[in-house]
């Protein structure tokens, strides 16, 4: 199954979606059910399908606009492949050493969930950057809450998957990470996701013996192709990230977990690292980025011009300050003491 929102004809609504790659039509589910309730109620999405196929009429993709699938709780970008780690740090220090806490467990971060972007969406350039990259991953959907989830019954949480497009601005992120806080203005402007979101059982045919989906991916930037890669190359599964994300804490119907970009050429800044240039250079506005995964679909998006930052309200840089430990208080006539 797959499921996808849109807009069309000036009406929101979350749509089965049927039909060959390239002839795909949505048909719209009943009411104002959403993405969220059928991962929050285990085995409604067969039913809601049926009726949808049997009772609405098809509007083909290609007249309407592809929304976000779903509206996420919370986003959580991982880093699980070794070949985009090390391209990514020769890029930033000339280094090609994966660090050794990278191979202890599948780390990742929170990024925007208001961000989020549809397939064909525009992407404008974020304020004040001029080094613009896209990042070519796939995200889990949850479906089910858990803690402490096994990462044996990991797949029972599984709601679907999508194409995650994690756009970052290398010259605000290489900033914000010397401050050893991690990625925060780089990577909140824009993620695309879509161009729906496809349930375990289509994919279930790709998985290798290890657990691993075998799925192709590709990256494209005006029609050349600058990355390919498998999602099997990843470290971990989806149901060891989960797993992981879950370890003390709650992971939630609807919360989005990002693979993290894949290795040759999943992102520029990797190629960047391995050549010792910027080649492809940063995107510009104009640029047409296409990434397509195998069995789930493609997002296409073009860059185009962002906000002027010095049309922006100005915030300054940190102020010398002292480290007095007491307030100065007005005495009872209006001075200081």
């Amino acid at each position: 199954m797959r499921f996808a929102r849109a807009r069309h004809a000036g009406t929101e609504f979350t749509a089965a979606v049927a039909g060959d790659p390239g002839q795909e039509v949505l048909h719209a589910l009943k009411g104002t059910t959403s993405v969220l309730d059928l991962a929050a109620a285990p085995g409604s999405a067969a039913e809601a399908t049926a009726w949808a196929l049997r009772s609405s009429a098809a509007v083909p993709v290609a007249d309407a606009q592809l929304l976000p699938p779903v509206q996420p709780p919370s986003v959580r970008d991982f880093v699980t492949f070794e070949e985009h780690v090390e391209g990514v740090v020769r890029s930033v220090d000339g280094s090609t050493a994966v660090v050794p806490e990278w191979y202890e467990a599948p780390t990742f971060y929170f990024t925007n969930p208001h961000g989020l972007v549809g397939a064909h969406d525009d992407v404008p350039v974020p304020p004040g950057s001029s080094v613009l990259d896209f990042e070519l991953e796939v995200a889990v959907v949850v479906g089910r809450a858990g803690q402490d989830v096994d990462p044996a019954r990991a797949g029972e949480h599984v709601f679907g998957y999508t194409v995650f497009n994690d756009w970052s601005a290398r010259d605000l992120q290489r900033r914000e990470m010397r401050v050893n806080l991690g990625p925060a203005k780089g990577k909140d402007s824009a993620t695309t996701l879509g161009p729906w979101i496809v349930t375990p059982d289509e994919l279930e045919g790709f998985r290798d013996d290890e657990g691993f989906l075998a799925l192709e991916l590709q990256a494209f930037v005006d029609g050349e192709r600058v990355g390919h890669d498998l999602l099997s190359n990843a470290g971990w599964t989806f149901e060891e990230m989960i797993a992981y994300a879950s370890r003390g804490t709650w992971v939630r119907p609807g919360d989005v977990l990002g693979s993290g970009t894949c290795g040759n050429g999943g992102c520029l800044a990797e190629l960047w690292g391995r050549r010792g240039r910027q080649d492809p250079p940063p995107l510009r506005p104009g640029n047409v980025v296409r990434l397509e995964v195998e069995g789930i679909g493609a997002v296409q998006n073009r860059v185009v011009p962002g906000a002027d930052l010095a049309a922006l309200p100005v915030v300054p840089p940190a102020r010398t300050r002292s480290r007095r430990r007491e307030r100065a208080v007005p005495d009872v006539v209006g001075g200081a003491r």
